[in-house]
């Protein structure tokens, strides 16, 4: 039967270019497999690059596309019609095996299986596959969503290492499906990235292409339902295809414009459909015009005899007779079909293009259509940060106003996690149903994906006294010792601002915590990798396995083996051009992030402050453990001291010196750590017992407020020093963000690292969907 399909359809594997490829719409109406009660809808999905982030396992790997009404996965929907390939796959590797192939058991389309050797490897399939809907009435089109699925199959290698057994036994190892709404069904082109999950961590590069061809009239509209004429269900379809008409004209319009091309249709628009009732398209298309009446006309000078505003008249319409009316559907229906086949040869001829536009159209999107799931408070800085010290005068106005016993209660902890709670339930209320297209990660269960609370603040750059932005001038001698003629000085030398064709080198560290792996943040650095490719990243190693020790000492390997690393990256692009500016960020989780700024605080990394760029910190400890609230984990601490003596342990809670001005963490609050970073991001969970909330936040405690006269002072001088830091002058806008994630706990058990906090802890490790709706909602951070 599917064969018997294609080639009613008239198209070839091979080669789209054939005269036979165009789909008239006698092509349509004369296949067997369709019932004057189908919808029918062609899914186009355009896979152009499997890109390996970080697959664990070499092998052989397909891609499995399939589609299914949403709610019925054992029923497939969609027939594969045609397939091209529009070039030869560029693997990139040792080659690929065999061909593309459909399963007629399943309707569903396997690519070609392709070599996967090591990570960052591309993969360029360059193929397009559409699918049939034949929706019928009793489906519920209207109100129906289709699933778009997409499988991760995979083939182990044999002994000799690089052959394929014949034949070929994959298995599924990973999945990843799209929602289509009703109202996508109508009309749709979006960019659509498959992921899988974060044990198959890939990208495959691809967009998705829908059109409606023929419409049936499943629900009439209501002033039409009740004594109605035997035409009223022509009228409502003509309606419907003139709305699926004018959704796809839109969106190309769109398209012709972002890539300055356009859709020639020659002058063969004339003969298409009925000689009385032609629907000519916008004037986007080649050879059309068209006036602010809302009429269309033909260049070529034949005419219509009914205009735009008249199909849309239900008077008029109920004047036709029924031969008119089926006249009519029959040429809307004609031109929808031509267009959309011009349309998929103007794909193959643009396709990066279309391809670029659209992923650009899609991460524009991302802030907005994720938004559901993000909670913005004010954006305001804390009055008790603006001074320099904090003496006790300063703290008596708000230690009055936290006397009673009633506000002393509070813990910003608890209201975070009410207040994000209460976002949950409303979310769980929510009916979305828009057009555009779902990903199931995130919509599947929309109320499983982690509320992030974001407070922001932008710091205006230093102004002189005339209003010119002052650029700070470093002198020469602090000038690292690059190659010659490798990067420009910032001063005694202007080409550092008149390279613009040079590279920017972008470096990003990533540091573990306590007891920790250097790919434990490999999620997050996979995210980055999303946003910009061009990153070179550092997977610390220098701590692993020590972080029992002295904090300090960290700090020292961990800044030795990033200058190996930035000067290494320096000589390879001294061999290939000039370097026109350094982005150096750090990504650290846990202790990691005190290890860092210990490692930011020694000589050897002073010469590169100056191109810190983004720091974004994953439940770090600034702030120490001096008023933490988890009574179990403190014991945890306790003991560690005790028998282990894990001299970090002992630094974190400040019992490394009896005088808390002397302590490692306090000293370390004093250093200008944060203040060269051009984006600082902290971001925390109220649900993490591991690292106490204000910590993790560089906030204030409510505890330290009672506690003045002992830690109290140490405390909010810290806390003072590291705000300062932040709000010093730069020559550039500084960006400073915390974020609460609070992570859905309803599925997890009540076991013991739930009740301690260590789950929501290593969540950050394990999941990576809020660093997802973090980084693609502001990616200028992390670009």
């Amino acid at each position: 039967m599917i064969r018997r399909l294609r080639c009613l359809m008239g198209f070839d594997q091979r080669n789209w270019s054939s005269p036979r490829k165009v789909l008239t719409n006698h092509n349509l109406q004369s296949l067997p497999v369709h019932k004057p009660s189908e919808t029918i809808h062609e899914v186009a999905i355009y896979i152009d690059r499997f890109h390996n982030l970080d697959l664990f396992q070499q092998g052989w790997y397909q891609i499995k596309v399939s589609l299914h009404l949403e709610g019925q996965e054992s029923t497939p929907l969609g027939t594969p019609a045609r397939v091209v390939q529009y070039e030869e796959p560029r693997l990139g590797c040792e080659g690929a095996y065999g061909i593309w192939r459909i399963n007629d058991a399943d309707n569903s389309f396997l690519t070609q299986p392709f070599y996967i050797k090591y990570s960052r490897q591309d993969v360029y399939l360059s193929i397009m596959i559409s699918f049939i809907l034949s929706l019928h009435a009793e489906e519920g089109a209207i109100s129906s969503a289709v699933i778009l699925k997409f499988e991760l199959m995979y083939t182990p290698l044999i002994k000799d290492g690089s052959q394929l057994e014949t034949p070929v036994y994959a298995l599924p190892a990973a999945v990843h499906e799209f929602r289509i709404p009703p109202k996508a069904l109508l009309g749709l082109h979006s960019y659509c990235p498959i992921h899988f999950d974060a044990f198959y961590a890939v990208l495959l590069d691809a967009s998705v292409h829908i059109i409606m061809l023929k419409a049936t009239c499943l629900s009439p509209s209501k002033d039409l339902s009740q004594g109605a004429s035997p035409n009223s269900k022509q009228i409502v379809l003509i309606k419907a295809l003139l709305q699926a008409h004018d959704i796809f004209c839109e969106d190309i319009e769109k398209v012709c414009k972002a890539i300055d091309q356009v859709v020639d249709l020659g002058n063969s628009i004339s003969n298409m459909g009925h000689a009385k009732f032609p629907f000519i398209s916008p004037c986007i298309l080649h050879n059309m015009d068209y006036n602010s009446q809302a009429s269309y006309k033909l260049v070529n000078g034949v005419k219509k005899v009914y205009g735009r505003a008249d199909l849309q008249n239900d008077a008029f319409l109920y004047s036709l007779s029924r031969d008119d009316l089926s006249k009519i559907i029959h040429s809307l229906e004609n031109q929808i079909l031509f267009i959309w086949n011009q349309f998929l040869t103007f794909h193959r001829a643009n396709r990066k293009k279309i391809l670029d536009y659209l992923h650009d159209t899609w991460a524009e999107d991302r802030r907005v259509e994720w938004s559901i799931w993000m909670v913005y408070s004010k954006d305001e800085v804390p009055p008790y940060s603006m001074s320099s010290q904090v003496d006790s005068s300063s703290c008596q106005s708000p230690l009055r106003k936290l006397s009673s016993p009633q506000k002393l209660a509070y813990d910003p902890a608890q209201w975070a996690t009410m207040h994000a709670e209460l976002h949950r339930q409303s979310i769980a209320q929510m009916r979305i149903n828009n057009r555009s297209l779902q990903d199931m990660h995130m919509f599947g269960n929309p109320s499983c994906v982690p509320i992030v609370t974001i407070e922001r603040v932008v710091h205006p750059p230093l102004q002189t006294l005339n209003g010119n932005i002052f650029l700070s001038q470093l002198d020469q001698k602090d000038t690292p010792n690059f190659p010659r003629g490798v990067i420009g000085t910032a001063k005694g030398s202007n080409n550092f601002h008149s390279e613009q064709d040079g590279k920017v080198l972008k470096i990003v560290v990533f540091v573990h915590g306590f007891q920790g792996h250097h790919l434990d943040l490999r999620l997050i650095r996979n995210q980055w990798l999303l946003i910009d490719p061009k990153i070179e990243f550092l997977m610390s190693e220098a701590n692993e396995n020590k972080t029992h020790g002295d904090f300090k000492e960290m700090g020292v390997r961990l800044a030795q083996e990033v200058v190996c690393f930035i000067k290494r990256k320096i000589d390879k692009a001294s061999r290939t051009g000039r370097l026109r500016n350094i982005k150096l960020s750090f990504v650290g989780h846990s202790i990691g992030n005190v290890i860092l700024r210990a490692a930011l605080t020694e000589s050897i990394l002073e010469p590169y402050l100056r191109y810190l760029h983004t720091y974004l910190s994953l439940s770090g400890p600034h702030l120490g453990y001096m008023y933490s609230s988890n009574t179990l984990f403190n014991s945890g601490l306790w003991l560690l001291k005790k028998f282990k003596g894990t001299q970090c342990i002992h630094q974190l809670t400040f019992s490394d010196d009896p005088d808390l001005t002397n302590t490692f963490l306090y000293k370390l609050c004093k250093e200008k750590t944060l203040e060269n970073f051009k984006n600082i991001i902290l971001l925390s969970s109220p649900q993490d017992g591991y690292i106490p909330y204000h910590s993790a936040r560089i906030d204030m405690s409510p505890a330290s407020m009672l506690d003045y006269t002992k830690r109290g002072k140490v405390f909010w001088d810290m806390l003072s020093n590291c705000l300062n830091q932040i709000q010093a002058p730069s020559s550039e806008p500084r960006i400073f963000m915390r974020c609460d994630i609070s992570f859905d706990t309803s599925s997890q058990t009540r076991n013991l690292n739930a009740i301690i906090g260590r789950a929501a802890h290593v969540e950050f490790l394990e999941s990576d969907i809020f660093a997802r709706l973090i980084m693609w909602s502001f990616p200028e951070l992390f670009c």
